[in-house]
């Protein structure tokens, strides 16, 4: 096994969020996911079906060019974060999703033809590339940058990026499509906060002393390091594939279904989204502070249980015309919500734990089990939201039954998840 490279030591005895390297991570995390929200869930499905006229099953694969790649590069990247540290794949990988999103607008038009389909296949795989490298070097970072009690709070506030990211994106991304009247400014805008990562990640990540980084012994690879996290944890793996294949059953579609089920413009869905997120943002670190005194364990059996019977409750317009409101939405939220916020933080810091010598190599090996997942959920969700509109049961149930599906593979997640975590005896 390589030599692990020596973090930085962790600041101790201030709050997290007063501590300047800490901040500074957290906020490069923020910028980054909003750029990754704006350009994957607010701007790229309107722009492809709308500018582009592709249809949903083709962005559907789109969508997989993106996940696929961050899938299988995860584990790689995380194996080098690990050798050489998180800063040079934390400035390459935003990088790269500067010119990804700027390409993206100078393809030649076709209406979908093959060579454009495949021109936007390939920018979404070197996209998927580019989150790949940031993504597990940023959490290596965070997590090198506290102290083992701290690393459970750290992950709710990076928690809380995720989910002010999201929020900030709807918005800004569908309110500027709105006023220019396009459906390629969010792309700009997804340039530009690459842009911003990639130059804060320059300034402000520290190198690792380059003496301490070791060459491989032969045969070792990111590859040799996920095989064997999938021999170490492969119940850790799988729970990850069952409950994110369920993330992404209406991942493709779920803009697309607000739009079409209840007539919402895109800055409409903006305010809509924003103050849910914000709202889920700040009880973030609350429901993380939760999640400790009850345990790790027990904070993802009860997150995964409420974040399934949230998404049954928003599913239930698929069978109950009465129930096809966005009000049932907000309510299924609610508890999808808490879930959500409870189950993620405790998540990723008992994988953090399992063995600080290959924490990036673990983590980036469960990021490619969820991004695998995701991968087989979004063309499914995707088919079915095009293709079981016109089957007899009305368009409504056609829509809803990508949240069927997440629902289903939710609850299975769970039931899972009383096997593969519990506390020794």
């Amino acid at each position: 096994m390589a030599t692990t490279v020596t973090a930085p030591q962790p600041q101790k005895g201030n709050s997290l969020l007063r501590r300047p390297a800490v901040l500074k991570l957290l906020l490069i995390a923020l910028l980054a996911e909003t750029g990754y929200a704006v350009m994957n869930l607010s701007t790229m499905q309107v722009y492809l079906r709308d500018d582009r006229h592709f249809g949903t099953g083709t962005i559907g694969l789109v969508i997989v060019a993106f996940l696929l790649a961050e899938a299988v590069f995860k584990s790689p990247m995380g194996h080098i974060s690990d050798k050489i540290g998180p800063k040079k794949l934390m400035l390459i990988g935003p990088a790269m999703s500067v010119g990804t999103a700027l390409v993206g607008l100078v393809i030649p038009r076709t209406g979908g033809g093959f060579l454009e389909v495949l021109a936007f296949l390939g920018l979404r795989s070197l996209d998927g590339l580019g989150a790949a490298m940031l993504w597990p070097a940023a959490y290596t970072a965070v997590s090198n940058a506290v102290d083992d009690s701290e690393r459970q709070e750290v992950m709710s506030f990076l928690n809380l990026c995720y989910m002010v990211g999201i929020a900030i994106a709807f918005g800004v991304g569908g309110v500027a499509n709105d006023l220019t009247h396009t459906k390629w400014a969010g792309m700009i805008m997804a340039a530009s906060l690459f842009l911003a990562v990639a130059i804060m990640s320059w300034r402000f990540v520290p190198e690792i002393d380059p003496a301490l980084a070791q060459r491989d012994r032969p045969g070792e690879s990111g590859l040799s390091d996920f095989a064997k996290s999938a021999k170490h944890i492969p119940t850790y793996l799988l729970l990850s594939l069952i409950t994110f294949a369920g993330i992404g059953f209406p991942l493709a579609i779920f803009k697309f279904f607000l739009a079409d089920q209840f007539q919402l413009s895109e800055s409409m869905i903006g305010a809509l989204v924003l103050p849910c997120a914000l709202a889920m943002a700040g009880a973030s670190v609350p429901m993380s502070k939760l999640g400790e005194r009850m345990g790790r364990f027990r904070a993802v059996h009860l997150g995964l249980m409420l974040s399934a019977v949230g998404m049954w409750v928003v599913s239930s317009g698929a069978f109950i015309p009465l129930l096809r409101h966005p009000w049932i939405l907000a309510i299924g939220g609610i508890p999808l919500g808490v879930g959500f916020l409870l189950t993620i933080p405790a998540w990723m810091a008992s994988v953090s734990d399992i063995d600080p010598n290959c924490r990036g190599a673990n983590l980036g090996a469960v990021m490619t089990a969820q991004g695998l997942g995701a991968i087989i959920g979004a063309p499914i969700g995707s088919y079915m939201y095009e293709h079981l509109q016109d089957v007899g049961l009305g368009h409504s149930f056609g829509r809803y039954s990508p949240f069927l599906g997440c629902a289903a593979c939710l609850t299975l997640g769970f039931i899972f998840s009383l096997r593969v975590l519990r506390t020794p005896k």
